[in-house]
């Protein structure tokens, strides 16, 4: 990074520990309110952008109860690709013990290289910076391009979930690719929040998940190898 570069990094950093913070999950909440108010038993489509089942069990749990969800697995950027086939193979394991293969699964192409060299000019970027960012739009956009070409009520991911992403950036992405489309409606969330991470916990463990040490990228997956050599 250049030190224009650096110095924008440093006060992105410290923006994220002082600044305002929206709510995200009282907005889900509002939202599922909103929706069983104007049309009582009824419940919207949902397609659920899923990275991994880690992320993605308890926010199942929570959105079943209000949408008809579908799962899209979209997630070129894993490498490498067994560890791809190996969430995904996880996910579906998941939908089958948990919900009798009652949730709809879709796979979109996996199409790593393509995806590598698309962030290969953020290659030398700390891991939650804009190569992270450009790698959540690229997902959450194709994923919403498929919601809206289907005919989805909502879209939304569960990579709010993880307390290694920035769930405002990722709900500020989701408002902005909102403006693109005119049927699917972005369903803002905050996994994480009223105890969804020691939820999910329990999920892992009465399921025997499989829990990843790295988020997916090939950066990433560097960035793992290079600790544990330490």
């Amino acid at each position: 990074m250049t030190e224009k570069e650096k110095k924008e990094y440093i006060e992105y950093i410290q923006g994220i520990r002082h600044s305002f913070k929206t709510n995200y999950y009282l907005e889900s909440l509002k939202e599922i309110e909103k929706n069983e108010t104007e049309r009582p038993g009824y419940k919207p489509s949902l397609l659920l952008h899923v990275c991994c089942i880690v992320c993605a069990c308890w926010p199942l749990e929570f959105l079943r109860n209000h949408f008809q969800v579908t799962i899209l697995f979209n997630n070129s950027n894993i490498y490498p690709e067994e560890e791809y086939h190996k969430r995904f193979n996880e996910v579906k394991r998941y939908i089958h013990e948990r919900y009798n293969d009652e949730i709809p699964i879709i796979e979109l192409p996996y199409r790593q290289a393509e995806f590598i060299e698309k962030l290969r000019p953020r290659a030398a970027d700390p891991e939650g910076w804009k190569r992270c960012f450009m790698c959540y739009e690229d997902r959450m956009g194709e994923s919403y391009l498929y919601g809206e070409k289907n005919g989805f009520d909502y879209f939304t991911t569960v990579m709010t979930f993880s307390r290694q992403k920035n769930s405002q950036k990722i709900n500020q992405i989701g408002a902005s690719l909102q403006k693109r489309f005119s049927k699917t409606k972005y369903f803002f969330s905050d996994f994480k929040k009223a105890d969804g991470a020691k939820k999910a916990n329990e999920l892992v463990q009465k399921y025997t998940i499989y829990r990843q040490d790295y988020c997916g990228c090939v950066y990433s997956y560097q960035e793992k190898l290079r600790k544990n050599q330490d």
